[in-house]
């Protein structure tokens, strides 16, 4: 019997297909296969050169590697694939997971803060990564130094998720190798990124996009004003989700972060009860289906004039797909066909929250 794996994993590790572009190209085919098959004339309709197809041989290595080291796969269209993360538009195509996939059907929330936090900030998210643990939640956090490691440390005893901007066989930050261990032997641990894969500073907001979507709510405790923290709690706030701020001094730049979230709407906590009270209203039956579950979309095509027009309106300043089809004209489908095509052919970059550019 064929792997399914490989014609997924060779679409997904393609060069100029990401999350949305995965997505769009197996709704539009049906599958990863005819999706693979379609890459060159796609990428010659948006003016470039094929984009480079993943060899069949390294997407081979790369599943006997995740065996190898007792992980294995989660893709988007598996049943068991998280219904909160399956709404994001970005959603990964495929995890990579070590420990008890069991976690992922609980109530998660997320927690995250500075690396450089304060000692009574990190007793504080202990304590309450203890409450939540202790009220059936599932901390989720992404194992940096700080308020990440207090927070999987409390939560370890009841259940935690540690997210990684890595290979599942790296270890980022050094210390936190026994950790990181502990949380996949008695947690689970999540990345989409293949082994051998370093921490790029690329791959952290992607990581903190997968924190903020497997869960409920995002809880800050200490941040500064421009932080990674601050980037996952605007993610959250983009999926619809819950963001918590623990409340700091104002001497402390530390707590600016959070006190500057709470001043513009953030959920104040001071207690687990204040987190669980937040999270727990959520009805599971208002979560989207995953987007693999819909099938095949529509294969409407575009015209050279739809090409043209679209492409017009296009320049080096982001701008919303939304404005893109108000503007030129054009239905959604088609609009989002040529800007695949253009990705494809390299002259596309997509940005948080549905905008686009020309390269």
């Amino acid at each position: 019997m064929a792997d399914r794996r490989e014609p997924r994993l060779r679409l997904l590790r393609s060069a100029n297909v990401g999350p949305v572009t995965y997505a769009q190209l197996t709704a539009r085919y049906g599958s990863a296969e005819a999706a693979l098959e379609a890459l060159p004339m796609l990428a010659a309709r948006g003016g470039g050169r094929t984009p480079q197809i993943a060899d069949p041989g390294s997407v081979r290595r790369e599943i006997a590697a995740v065996e190898r080291l007792g992980a294995r796969y989660l893709f988007l269209d598996d049943p068991a694939y998280p219904p909160l993360l399956a709404e994001l538009d970005t959603a990964p195509p495929a995890l990579i997971l070590r420990g008890d996939p069991a976690l992922l059907a609980r109530p998660c929330v997320a927690m995250v803060g500075a690396r450089n936090a304060s000692a009574a900030a990190c007793r504080f998210a202990r304590q309450l990564a203890i409450g939540l643990v202790e009220r059936g939640a599932v901390v989720v956090s992404g194992l940096a130094r700080g308020i990440d490691t207090a927070a999987h440390q409390g939560a370890l005893a009841g259940g935690t998720i540690g997210v990684i901007a890595s290979g599942i066989d790296i270890v980022f930050p050094p210390e936190n190798a026994e950790l990181q261990a502990r949380v996949a032997a008695e947690g689970l641990l999540v990345t989409e990124q293949p082994p051998g894969s370093e921490p790029l500073a690329r791959f952290f907001p992607a990581r903190n996009r997968i924190i903020a979507g497997l869960s409920l709510g995002t809880v800050v405790v200490e941040a500064a004003p421009r932080s990674g923290s601050l980037i996952t709690a605007r993610l959250a706030a983009e999926a619809g989700r819950d963001v918590m701020a623990v409340p700091g001094s104002p001497l402390d730049p530390r707590a600016q972060g959070c006190n500057l979230l709470i001043r513009e709407g953030a959920i104040l906590v001071q207690s687990a009860d204040d987190i669980w009270e937040a999270v727990r209203p959520i009805d599971p039956r208002a979560v989207r289906a995953p987007a693999g579950q819909f099938g095949a979309a529509p294969a409407e095509d575009a015209s050279d004039g739809d090409r043209r027009r679209v492409t017009g309106l296009l320049g080096p300043v982001p701008v919303g797909v939304d404005e893109l089809v108000r503007q030129s004209g054009c239905g959604p489908a088609v609009v989002q066909l040529v800007l695949l095509e253009l990705e494809l052919g390299g002259r596309l970059e997509r940005h948080a929250g549905a905008r686009v550019s020309l390269r």
